[in-house]
């Protein structure tokens, strides 16, 4: 597979390496080196990310005791990945993507130390905090479609669904890791902060090595793309990821089903609310509660990686889809910590089925050149449902109470699955995860 943009004399990608029997096994993508190199720093940065938001969410809502408050953590993360679409996906198109990424996790080091010193300043200025989150969204909008682009060159295109299959497994497994180290480095003794927080210096610091060592990783794979997009700066130009979204119906259905399942079912948000005032756990319980999902969807990413989906792709979507919304319903009726556990990671194994889904289908369908733009908006979506969704639990939860929100979102998430199953005949009727398969031309 020859990729464009690649300079004369590079590495381009270890995709053109042999492979070896481990493709039987589930680990063809592991053959690449490059691929495990950036999948290591993926976990590592991950696991951090995920203990700075349980010590992000348990401090603010020390802070101010609102729930409207923890919704306004999602919305600082959402809002500059909304202002900055358009050009972190044309940036991603056009200067090489592996730069993109150590540029933006340096600035996410910068933010994690002030989020430390504004702990260690022992400081109650939720301000401060959605000001520091604001950064950090910000270099996640260029991050994320590089990132998102970048996966393809690593491994051949036979490889590719196993390589997304793996990716989502990393991912939950940081989410299983992450936030359980977090509540449980959150109860250690702080240096100088205040009581109500004493163990969030001590999660920023974590954070802060996580970040460091995926610097070192991501510096060392030697895949170097260079320029993928070679027509001239334009309007036509900057805008063409989200015409190709809109024309083609396997994306706009898939993304835009996520979009709306997850900002009307997600709980994240609410979780601290549920940890202390529901179930009467702590913040060891919050740990728990944001880990059981990931352990769920890593159960499930196992079972893929060695039994891929070959078939009826679109059914999967939908059923996976549907089971997240029923188990969003009975954790927000639940009063036990192993039930509300249970149906989490319920949720969390259906919803790893649409994910991987979902990211082939990202990935597969769209033009190499294409990527980083159609990444953004992607990101779009996906900012949309998580950040912007934790917002929307938020103001919900203000309005009719924690436990009622989650209920009625659980019920809402149902309600889109069967509206886009109606709406989205193409993507309900996808079949197999191959690029011939779904790489068809846009509708006029």
């Amino acid at each position: 597979m020859v990729l464009p943009g690649v300079p004369d004399g590079s590495n381009p990608t270890s995709a053109h390496e042999p492979s070896d029997d481990r493709s039987g096994s589930g680990l063809a993508a592991f053959v690449s080196p490059n691929f495990r190199r950036y999948q290591s720093a993926r976990l590592a940065v991950i696991m951090g990310a995920e203990a700075q938001a349980v010590a992000v969410a348990w401090q603010v809502y020390a802070m101010t005791h609102r729930a409207l408050d923890l919704g306004l953590t999602g919305l600082a993360l959402f809002l500059p990945g909304l202002l900055l679409l358009v050009p972190a996906g044309h940036l991603a198109d056009r200067v090489d993507r592996r730069r993109i990424m150590l540029t933006c996790y340096a600035l996410q080091m910068l933010c994690t130390g002030s989020l430390l010193a504004i702990a260690l300043s022992g400081s109650h200025r939720v301000l401060l905090i959605y000001g520091v989150l604001f950064l950090i969204g910000s270099g996640r909008a260029f991050s994320g479609p590089a990132s998102t682009a970048f996966v393809p060159h690593l491994v051949p295109e036979d490889h590719f669904v196993n390589a997304v299959t793996w990716g989502a497994a990393i991912f939950q497994t940081a989410n299983i890791v992450g936030p359980a180290l977090g509540g449980l480095l959150f109860t250690l003794p702080g240096f100088g902060a205040e009581r109500e927080f004493v163990g969030a210096p001590v999660v920023y610091a974590f954070t802060l090595l996580m970040q460091a060592f995926y610097l070192v990783q991501v510096s060392r794979i030697t895949v170097r793309l260079g320029r993928m997009e070679h027509r001239a700066a334009s309007l036509d130009v900057l805008l063409a990821g989200f015409r190709f979204v809109r024309r083609t119906q396997l994306l706009i259905g898939s993304q835009s089903l996520d979009l709306f399942v997850v900002l009307l079912g997600g709980a994240v948000a609410l979780m601290p609310i549920f940890a202390q005032e529901v179930l009467h756990t702590g913040p060891r319980g919050l740990g728990m509660l944001r880990g059981a999902p990931a352990l769920g969807a890593l159960a499930m990413s196992m079972m893929l990686a060695r039994f891929p989906l070959r078939r009826r792709a679109g059914r999967h979507l939908f059923v996976g889809v549907a089971i997240f919304g029923i188990t969003i319903v009975i954790f927000g009726l639940s009063r036990s910590l192993p039930l509300s556990l249970v149906a989490l990671a319920i949720g969390g194994a259906a919803d790893m089925i649409s994910v991987v889904i979902r990211s082939s289908v990202l990935q597969l369908a769209t033009p190499p050149e294409m990527r980083g733009r159609v990444s953004a908006v992607n990101a779009l979506f996906l900012g949309g449902s998580n950040e912007l969704g934790e917002f929307e639990s938020g103001v919900t939860a203000q309005w009719f109470g924690a436990v009622r929100a989650t209920i009625l979102g659980g019920v809402g998430a149902l309600a889109v699955t069967g509206l886009w199953a109606w709406l989205f005949p193409d993507l309900r009727r996808a079949d197999a995860l191959t690029a011939e398969a779904l790489r068809q031309p846009p509708a006029e």
